[in-house]
């Protein structure tokens, strides 16, 4: 039996979810029954299973007296020893109905449930009805069912499970207990994985564990396939974080990512392309390398934005990100229909690098800035760039009264330097990126050498277009014509 089958949690505590173990404790040890639960959230997080744990702590033999038909205070964990535990964990109570509500959404199906629910339970306390993926339901059978939870018999119980909690009727959602299940965070999913990894006597590192339970995205169904098929692979071995990684083919995936933007942000298609073709080559999931690099650019808005504290070195703007994170989710969204699986990256890639430059309407926000955007917007922009206009008056003339010779002028180059890349980031922001990723090799007066330490930045700069933009600012800030020249650092 496959792990995620074999170890499903069969009690409160065996539930990784510290939220939704807490929720439930406190529901059941109520003195009274309730009559509906409605269990929301995505794929592998122990919906099902924690119904079914539900099922078996209201007629768990051990702790319910039968005689008296109602729950032993403070009981709350189910035996799993009694026949009604076996049975429900074996899928074999007849009292227990779990329905699919994908192939039994009609209002026909719905109709014959409510007939069927006016019977006591054969041999349980109480008669359990779990409707798995419940947004399924049509209109009419969702109908159907509001009469029953609005005056269900004593001895029945609801347990409502989906995926898409916004499909299901307000009027349905009011009449229920409602336990939203999060994605599992990192501790709650190595606290899961450690569970299995302890009674199958795998022998796993936290590094390991913290990677598989990076590729679980969330999911504690999910990251058990993985932990069970690295561990096929592995044999008697230590599972160690390298092993997980060549399983997964993510060796470097960071590095992988890292490269992309930089081919992105120098409108670099090629390399782009040809990067993506090397990771499908080597067996990369296209889907979750748009995933990391979609996360990455996520990241980076925030810093643009001032949430984040942390430093970036990517000089994209805001509203490039934002036209790389629409093409990058219209491309994953394709991802499931696509012929080619990196076919939809690779034309997100084209469309990116083909348009046109795009200028970020609001300006690189300092991490404890914050954005005030008023109707004055216009005349504060007036005024920045008066005061731009006189900083490079200023700096002008400093420079044009500077001596003549490079020695003893690492200073004035430095001035000179952070002073052309704030002048052309005012005409082109996306040059003024490149030269923020290159240095000043040497200024005679005459000619001066910039330095590139990647190809694509060296072909960017020697473009037409962005020399004479790099000219004409030297010419502002300098008053004389300077001829500018491009070397790629070895």
């Amino acid at each position: 039996m496959v792990f995620y089958r074999k170890y499903r949690p069969q009690t409160i505590e065996e539930l990784d979810s510290k939220d939704v173990r807490e929720k439930l404790t406190s529901i059941l040890l109520r003195p009274s029954f309730f009559h509906a639960l409605l269990f929301t959230g995505p794929k592998g997080l122990g919906k099902t299973s924690s119904a079914r744990i539900v099922a078996k702590a209201v007629n768990c033999e051990k702790i319910n007296d039968y005689s008296k038909g109602k729950k032993m205070k403070g009981a709350l964990e189910p035996c799993n020893s009694c026949h009604q535990c076996i049975s429900i964990t074996n899928g074999t109570n007849i009292d227990i109905l779990e329905i699919d509500g994908a192939s039994n959404r009609g209002i026909d199906e719905i109709r014959d449930l409510r007939e069927k629910i006016k019977l006591s339970p054969a041999q349980a306390l109480r008669k359990v009805y779990i409707i798995d993926e419940v947004h399924m339901l049509t209109t009419e059978a969702f109908n159907a069912l509001l009469k029953t939870l609005e005056e269900p018999p004593v001895h029945v119980i609801f347990i409502l499970c989906t995926t898409e909690p916004h499909k299901v009727p307000q009027t349905i959602a009011s009449r229920c207990f409602h336990i939203a299940f999060k994605k599992a965070t990192a501790d709650e999913l190595v606290r899961s994985f450690l569970r299995i990894a302890k009674r199958e006597k795998i022998s796993i590192d936290k590094e390991a564990l913290l990677k598989i339970a990076q590729l679980s995205d969330g999911s504690f169904r999910d990251g058990v396939k993985i932990l069970e098929e690295i561990a096929a692979e592995g044999g008697n071995k230590k599972i160690t974080k390298e092993m997980v990684e060549r399983v997964y083919k993510v060796t470097n995936i960071d590095y992988q990512i890292d490269k992309m933007i930089e081919f992105l942000y120098g409108k670099n298609a090629k390399e782009a392309i040809s990067l993506v073709g090397k990771l499908t080559e080597g067996g990369v999931d296209i889907k979750y390398f748009t995933e990391r690099l979609m996360f990455k650019l996520h990241e980076l808005l925030l810093i643009k934005v001032g949430v984040s504290k942390e430093k970036s070195d990517i000089d994209l703007n805001i509203e490039e990100i934002k036209t790389l994170m629409d093409l990058l989710s219209k491309s994953h969204s394709k991802l499931k229909y696509s012929v080619l699986p990196q076919l939809p990256l690779e034309i997100a890639i084209i469309e990116y690098t083909s348009s046109p430059e795009v200028t970020d309407p609001l300006p690189h926000i300092e991490n404890d800035a914050s954005i005030n955007v008023s109707e004055n917007q216009a005349q504060t922009r007036s005024l920045s760039e008066r005061r731009q206009q006189n900083k490079i008056k200023n700096t002008s003339n400093d420079l044009k009264s500077a001596p003549g010779s490079l020695s003893g002028r690492q200073g004035f180059n430095i001035v000179l330097w952070n002073q052309l890349i704030d002048n052309v980031k005012s005409k082109n922001h996306s040059i003024a990126g490149v030269l923020r990723g290159c240095s000043l090799k040497s200024y005679d007066g005459k000619k001066f050498v910039i330095e590139a330490k990647f190809k694509f930045h060296k072909e960017k700069l020697e473009d037409k277009k962005s020399r004479e933009i790099i000219e004409d600012a030297l010419k502002e800030i300098t008053g004389r014509k300077t001829l500018v020249s491009f070397v790629l650092k070895t």
